[in-house]
């Protein structure tokens, strides 16, 4: 059942939001070729712990299927799709890094993504990076209140497969409110044989392109938490947190000294 939010709900869910996007701002100024996704992780937990809030991933999926998750942000580098946990790895020239960051503020959470360059990446990365960041612009364009959900779906596969790149099946995004996963889900491709819905206004979405450079497949590692891509292309993630509203939709994981 999707959850209709109230004007109270989505200014503490807006609070959370940019919370998010500040984080992300961070993460994408302070990597560079030679830190650590452990460091950015430090980081974005300070901002975060110093805002009044508490990192969403942080000890989530304690559920007996797979381990608590050990970080902040999820740091995703270069194939790997997902769910890349924090380490000592150093960054790279040329490499792509997807960081996700999950907020959870006075009981409401927010989510969001996006994916950085390190230094010159390589014409045919830069094109998936981009791509990717585009297909989330163009699903939101398209949505708004009265429109089926599908609407997110076929405009970003029809934007991503267009530009001869694949999207993850395995992998969707999904409501957001008091709980950091909520109904509907939201997948990146169009399938006819899938429930539809009507977005109503108080919808609250996190939509989130996960796309390939190769094949649409994954598989995830034996940390039971990362998700890599099946043939070891190059993956890209963008995701905003956003509110179907009477007028349109409203991108919620904007900085606040962004926001107007």
């Amino acid at each position: 059942m999707i959850t209709l939010k109230s004007n109270r709900e989505l200014d503490r869910i807006r609070s959370a939001c940019g919370i998010v996007a500040e984080a992300l701002d961070l993460a994408g100024s302070l990597a560079k070729a030679g830190i650590s996704t452990a460091y950015l992780d430090k980081a974005v937990e300070k901002l975060i712990m110093e805002r009044g809030a508490e990192p969403a991933f942080k000890g989530h999926g304690a559920s007996g299927k797979r381990p608590p998750y050990p970080a902040s942000i999820c740091a995703s580098i270069n194939n790997e799709v997902v769910h890349g946990i924090p380490d000592e790895r150093e960054l790279r020239a040329g490499d792509l890094l997807s960081v996700d960051v999950g907020v959870r503020y006075r009981r409401y959470y927010g989510d969001g993504a996006a994916t950085f360059a390190i230094g010159e990446i390589s014409p045919r990365a830069r094109r998936l990076m981009e791509t990717c960041q585009q297909a989330l612009e163009v699903a939101i364009r398209a949505v708004g209140p009265g429109k089926p959900l599908s609407t997110i779906s076929r405009a970003v596969q029809g934007h991503v497969e267009a530009n001869g790149f694949s999207v993850v099946r395995d992998l969707v995004g999904h409501g957001v409110g008091t709980s950091l996963w909520e109904e509907p889900q939201v997948p990146n491709f169009y399938n006819p044989s899938s429930p539809d819905v009507v977005l109503h206004p108080g919808t609250v979405l996190a939509i989130e392109p996960m796309i390939n450079e190769g094949g649409w497949r994954v598989r995830t590692l034996a940390n039971r938490w990362t998700v890599v891509t099946a043939d070891g292309s190059l993956s890209a993630h963008f995701e905003h947190t956003v509110a179907i509203t009477r007028d349109g939709v409203e991108v919620l994981t904007v900085a606040p000294r962004q926001k107007g």
